[in-house]
């Protein structure tokens, strides 16, 4: 498997990431604040390009709060990462043009199954990361298997 690359971060960085992440599409539709939804993108945008080490949200929870209560280190793949952040950046960006272009309704229904999307994705069930893992190695969840037929045929 060519295509990963292993990095270590703290547990408790990765978890305040994928969590942080998902609290700020999920409060972006309670208050239907665009704003957020670009903030949202902004901090993937950032992580796609930073890569998952220097990631806005593990970069300022390793300077805080794991010098105050340290985690264990967790090894994950930086590729499947990078990947994952490109497409929550990818459909953040088509949720910030329909709500900035005046198709809000298209634009918030978007930001809902983004919402879900990374709620999934941060308690552990199928996410961008898994569906990578699926197309570089076969350990694929029910959505992967269905991508990968897709992708086959």
């Amino acid at each position: 498997m060519p295509n990963i690359k292993p990095v270590s971060i703290s547990s408790g960085a990765f978890a305040f990431c994928r969590y942080t992440i998902a609290l700020i599409f999920w409060v972006s539709i309670l208050l239907q604040s665009k704003e957020l939804v670009l903030t949202g993108f902004i901090i993937l945008l950032i992580s796609v390009i930073l890569k998952v080490r220097r990631a806005p949200l593990i970069f300022i929870y390793t300077v805080s709060i794991n010098r105050l209560f340290p985690s264990k280190e967790v090894i994950v793949d930086e590729n499947g990462i990078r990947f994952a952040h490109f497409v929550g950046a990818s459909v953040s960006l088509l949720c910030l043009i329909f709500l900035y272009t005046g198709f809000s309704a298209i634009g918030w229904a978007l930001t809902v199954f983004l919402a879900i999307l990374k709620t999934s994705a941060a308690f552990g069930f199928c996410s961008a990361l898994k569906l990578y893992n699926c197309m570089n190695s076969g350990s694929c969840c029910r959505v992967g298997k269905m991508v990968r037929k897709i992708k086959h045929v």
